[in-house]
C-alpha cells in the first residue's frame, strides 16, 4: 500500500503508515514499548497517552502500548529495555537519561524516542540535535541552560543566600548539571556543596548532611528520582527547615518551595509527535531534537511561611501559580 493513503479509524482518519497500514491489512497493530519511571500511575503516562489519542491513534485499535517500569531502580532498565526488543517492538520510547542508554545499548535498529531527556548531546546520547543521525531522536529539556536561572530565583526567595546542598544521582547527566549548577553559583557569590542520593532511603541522611555542611537551601538536580519521590523531598525539607528549589513539574504543588523548569508531561505529550512521524516512515536520524519552549515557575507560600520567608513582590509577579 501508498505510504501516503489515507485510511479511515474509529472516530476520524489520520495519515497511512507503513505500519498502521499493515495493521489494517493483516491485523497486526504497531506496538510501542515505553521505558518509564518509577510506577505505574504516572501524569507523565497518561499525557502521553492523550497526545497519540490527539494524533487519532486508539489503543487496541491501531496502537498498542507496552509499558515497562523502573519502580525506583534505574539499574532496571537494561534488562526492561532488552525484553522490548526480544518482543519486537516497533519504537522504544524512553522517559529518562538512563532509560535511553539502555534502549541504545539494547538496540541500533529499533527507533528510539527520548520523551524528557535532560543533555542528549553532552550525556553523549546523540552528537547533535539538528541531526542526531541514528535511530534515536525526541525531547531534550537542556536542563544545565536553566541551572543559573534556578539559583537567581533562589537567591530572591532566600536573603543573604551564600551556601546550598545540589542533590545528584548517579544519573550520566548530573556530572555536567553540577558543574553547570556551580558555576552558576559561583557567579551569584553561592557556594554549591553536593550530595549523592543513591534511592529514597538515602533522603534522609542527604538532609542531614546538607543540615551540617550549613547549607542555607537545597537544589535538586534534574532526575526523575526527585519528581517521584518530590513529597518526601518537600517533607524533609521542612523537617530541616531548608528552603528548596527544583526543576521538576509538580514540586511546589507537593510542598517544595518553588520549581523552575518546562512541564513535563507537556514535554512527554510532545514527544508522541516523533512516535507518530516514525509510525509514518520517518527516520529518527533525520528528525531534529526539539527543546520545550514554555517555562514555568511555581511559588508555594505556604512552605515559605514555614520556612519564616518573605518572599518579594518582585518575584511573585513573575510566578506562573503561586501556591497559598
Amino acid at each position: 500500500m501508498d505510504r501516503r493513503v489515507f485510511i479511515t479509524v474509529v472516530g476520524g482518519s489520520i495519515l497511512a503508515t507503513p505500519l498502521v497500514a499493515a495493521a489494517q491489512q493483516t491485523g497486526k497493530i504497531p506496538r510501542v514499548g515505553i521505558l518509564a519511571p518509577g510506577n505505574p500511575p504516572l501524569v507523565h503516562a497518561e499525557a502521553f497517552r492523550e497526545g497519540l489519542r490527539d494524533l487519532g491513534y486508539v489503543e487496541g485499535q491501531n496502537i498498542r502500548f507496552e509499558w515497562r517500569w523502573e519502580a525506583g531502580d534505574p539499574d532496571r532498565y537494561g534488562p526492561l529495555a532488552k525484553d522490548l526488543v526480544r518482543g519486537r517492538v516497533d519504537v522504544i520510547v524512553a522517559g529518562t537519561t538512563q532509560a535511553s542508554f539502555a534502549a541504545k545499548q539494547a538496540t541500533q535498529t529499533i527507533p528510539i524516542v527520548m520523551a524528557a531527556v535532560a543533555d542528549p548531546v553532552g550525556s553523549g546520547l546523540v552528537p547533535r540535535l539538528s541531526k542526531p543521525g541514528s535511530n534515536i531522536t525526541g525531547m531534550a529539556l537542556l536542563s544545565p541552560e536553566t541551572s543559573a536561572k534556578r539559583l537567581e530565583l533562589l537567591k530572591e526567595a532566600v536573603r543573604d543566600l551564600s551556601r546550598i546542598a545540589a542533590f545528584t544521582t548517579r544519573n550520566p547527566t548530573q556530572p555536567r548539571l553540577l558543574k553547570e549548577t556551580q558555576i552558576a553559583g559561583a557567579a551569584l557569590g553561592i557556594h554549591v556543596e553536593s550530595i549523592v542520593v543513591a534511592n529514597l532511603d538515602a533522603l534522609g541522611g542527604a538532609f542531614r548532611d546538607a543540615v551540617r555542611q550549613r547549607a542555607q537551601a537545597v537544589v535538586m538536580l534534574q532526575d526523575s528520582m526527585f519528581t517521584i519521590y518530590r513529597a518526601q523531598i518537600a517533607d524533609l525539607a521542612l523537617r530541616h527547615h531548608l528552603a528548596t528549589v527544583s526543576g521538576e513539574t509538580g514540586f511546589a504543588q507537593a510542598g517544595g518551595l518553588m520549581h523552575y523548569g518546562p512541564n513535563i508531561a507537556d514535554v512527554w505529550r510532545q514527544s508522541t509527535r516523533y512516535v507518530d512521524k516514525i509510525l509514518r516512515g520517518a527516520k529518527p536520524a533525520d528528525l531534529p531534537v526539539e527543546q520545550p519552549t514554555k517555562f514555568e515557575l511555581v511559588i508555594n507560600l505556604k512552605t515559605a511561611k514555614a520556612l519564616d520567608l518573605a518572599i518579594p513582590q518582585s518575584l511573585l509577579v513573575r510566578a506562573d501559580e503561586i501556591i497559598e
